[in-house]
């Protein structure tokens, strides 16, 4: 039979069959150690072909994976040589952006996009808890999406609460699938409730102490929404480790980069010290925002994430 991947346990998975119904299934070991160097060798959107297998519950086994459209992959947070499949086959991310309460770096969210970049996946930003913000707060929510709206990315100021635009983000969702990821604690199974209410997802308040969200999705999961559009939601995620990308390479998923590509005097231009560069030209007239163009150097000199977690606002 042929299904899709809706929920990933780790040793089990949901797979919605082309019947309609859902099946649990497994993987054989041998599928573990097929050149798959990632934790999790299928993932929440793979298409998959599996065999039923009967007892005393029906359950299936995985044979094979489809070919993948696309996926969202990271550094596994514990094994540095290996890399996690956050989801699979996506249409379109939705990343969950708070100022504060928890806040969520610039870094972070450049990071996220250069990898949706690098497979094809267009990234809207939610800017929520907007309802949450003073004035002075307010202008620095606008600040940030002017600055990625004149990269090219849809940025929306959301109240996943107070229901605030969440009307825009079910538009844009019909008839695609979507993965919402961000930080643990910006609102992402919030927003799920808000946008179908029948689903009551677990949600939970941030720590006082650390001014983190605390994880309440543990795996990844899909659902089916009443208006033509599925939602894979995300276990909050503290960093974002990119992988599977070449320094040379690097440039080109950075959009306002990539159009003043061809008028560096090199065509290997990395924009760091070669002579003539058009990318830093235009950070020095202010065309390129200093805080891009730092996250960039940040990924091409393989600095990890957490050396930067200190990093605010200010420093844009």
């Amino acid at each position: 039979m042929k299904g899709t991947v809706y929920k990933s346990t780790g040793s089990w998975y949901h797979v919605k069959g082309e019947d309609g119904e859902f099946y649990k299934c497994r993987i054989k070991g041998k599928f573990r150690i097929q050149g798959i160097k990632s934790t999790n060798p299928v993932a929440v959107g793979d298409r998959v072909i599996f065999e039923i297998e009967e007892g005393e519950e029906v359950t299936g086994v995985i044979k094979e994976i489809e070919d993948r459209d696309n996926y969202i992959i990271r550094k596994s947070v514990n094994l540095s040589k290996q890399t996690h499949i956050i989801a699979t086959n996506i249409d379109q991310a939705f990343l969950l952006i708070t100022l504060n309460n928890p806040p969520t770096f610039t870094t972070f969210i450049d990071r996220f996009l250069v990898t949706a970049e690098a497979y094809h996946i267009k990234t809207i930003l939610l800017f929520n808890k907007i309802d949450t913000y003073n004035d002075e707060e307010l202008g620095e929510v606008k600040y940030l999406a002017a600055l990625y709206r004149s990269v090219g990315y849809e940025c929306i100021g959301i109240s996943a609460k107070t229901g605030k635009n969440v009307d825009k983000v079910k538009d844009l969702m019909t008839g695609k699938t979507s993965m919402i990821s961000g930080h643990s604690g910006t609102g992402k199974s919030t927003l799920v409730n808000a946008i179908e209410p029948t689903l009551d997802l677990k949600t939970a308040g941030i720590s006082e102490q650390h001014k983190q969200g605390q994880h309440t999705t543990t795996f990844a999961e899909m659902y089916d929404l009443s208006f033509d559009a599925r939602i894979i939601d995300t276990p909050g995620i503290k960093g974002f480790g990119v992988v599977e990308m070449e320094k040379e390479e690097l440039g080109d998923y950075f959009p306002e980069f990539f159009a003043l590509k061809q008028e560096c005097k090199f065509n290997n231009c990395l924009h760091i010290d070669e002579p003539k560069c058009a990318v830093k030209d235009a950070l020095e007239e202010g065309e390129i925002a200093w805080s891009r163009y730092k996250s960039y150097l940040q990924i091409i000199e393989g600095e990890d994430e957490q050396q930067y977690r200190v990093d605010n606002y200010a420093d844009l």
